[in-house]
């Protein structure tokens, strides 16, 4: 019986679709916060930069974790680090409708944080063993894709809990609960700790395991490129997501529910941007040529979002910006770190790519809130942000690849 259903459905297609929802809950989970911004920072009386430190501090303790959670994969288990982080995730993020003050708030989130901290490193390595080579990319970014139904999904919670249902700003986050211990149960019921490996397959030795040094890592150009260009492409893209609807209310007079779906079209267009970006890199069989044609893309898309002066001009930069953006990038770079980093520290390495990402959105949300205090508007933070994308452009200029892209 069990045999027929790994014939219907193999075991890599099981792991992309239970990956896939992971990074649904974890991206609704953390989008929850950004339509009620205005009603936070009126119940606690903040400033800009403050309410942008919310989001800061939230993702200083998911980015901590990012290289501990990768080593300990690499050692303990990576299923059992997942499962762990993700029922913690469930636990604190229902807690987050209980705070209260605004310390305890800020302390529960801050958990969260740290709790979703231990899936990037550990999910992709068992993903990127799991599928097969000739579709790593498209397959991480199926698996990538569930951050834009997440994002999509996290605003509409919040927005249509308070505008319709007209609940607390605090019950969306215990709404998200669920779906999240959900998945935690799909993980530890459906993911296996080693995937079934194809005749093709090279096995990790031990003494390929013992010759990995931690270091070894920070000697690789290809590797040190993509972590800049991670950083600086997710620069931009949390300074969109976490200030977008805040600024659409603010600046631009729309009501909450109208700023969300609004907000919403980059993850939903990114969707279609990340099946045919990655889709190209396969073909291609490099990752070099696509992210140089997606990064100046970005920048154009996040300067548009100052200078569009209608609607229809917004909207058209924020396709433009959720077709080649960080979302449809991401999975591009990961299929770069598979290419050049170890077998046997696949999920460190990931780590440590996320870690240096995701440094990025420790300093997003509160020094464009910083910008917005000392401006007076968002629209300086936006360009700041553009021109850290600049440096992400010219660091993936000495990325050196061959064609096509070299084995793991």
């Amino acid at each position: 019986m069990q045999t027929i259903k790994t014939e219907r459905m193999p075991y890599w297609i099981k792991t992309v679709v239970i990956f896939f929802l992971g990074w649904v809950v974890i991206y609704a989970g953390r989008s929850v916060l950004s339509p009620i911004m205005p009603q936070i920072q009126t119940e606690f009386g903040l400033s800009k930069s403050h309410l942008g430190l919310i989001s800061s501090l939230f993702f200083l303790t998911y980015t901590i974790l990012q290289v501990p959670a990768g080593l300990l994969g690499d050692r303990l288990g990576r299923k059992r680090i997942l499962v762990s982080g993700f029922m913690l995730f469930a636990l604190f993020i229902a807690a987050v409708s209980i705070s209260s003050n605004f310390l305890i708030f800020i302390v529960l989130w801050m958990l969260t944080g740290a709790s979703q901290g231990v899936y990037y490193g550990p999910q992709y390595a068992l993903s990127s063993e799991a599928i097969p080579k000739k579709w790593i990319t498209l397959g991480s970014a199926v698996i990538g894709s569930g951050m834009s139904f997440g994002i999509a999904l996290g605003y509409y919670l919040s927005s249509f809990m308070i505008e319709h249902f007209h609940t607390s700003w605090k019950m969306p986050f215990l709404a998200m609960a669920v779906p999240v211990f959900i998945v935690a149960l799909l993980m530890l019921f459906f993911i296996r700790e080693k995937a079934p490996q194809s005749a093709s397959d090279t096995p990790v030795t031990a003494a390929a395991k013992s010759e990995f040094s931690f270091l070894d890592l920070f000697k690789n150009r290809n590797l040190l490129m993509a972590y800049i260009t991670i950083f600086c492409s997710i620069y931009g893209f949390f300074v969109i997501i976490t200030w977008l609807p805040y600024y659409l209310q603010k600046e631009r007079g729309m009501d909450i529910v109208h700023a969300a779906s609004i907000a919403s079209i980059v993850p939903w267009i990114s969707v279609l941007g990340t099946l045919i970006c990655s889709y190209i890199s396969d073909k291609l069989g490099r990752r070099k040529p696509v992210v140089l044609f997606m990064l100046p893309f970005s920048l154009l898309a996040i300067f548009g979002i100052v200078y569009s002066t209608s609607e229809a001009a917004l909207i058209g930069v924020l396709v433009l910006y959720g077709f080649i953006g960080k979302i449809s990038l991401n999975p591009v770079l990961i299929a770069l770190v598979a290419d050049n980093a170890p077998r046997a520290a696949l999920s460190t390495a990931f780590g440590l790519y996320n870690f240096f990402g995701m440094a990025a959105s420790i300093f997003a949300p509160y020094v464009t809130g910083f910008i917005a205090d000392s401006t007076g508007t968002l629209n300086a933070g936006f360009y700041f942000a553009a021109m850290i994308t600049v440096v992400g452009f010219i660091a993936m200029l000495f990325v050196k690849e061959g064609k096509p892209a070299q084995e793991a």
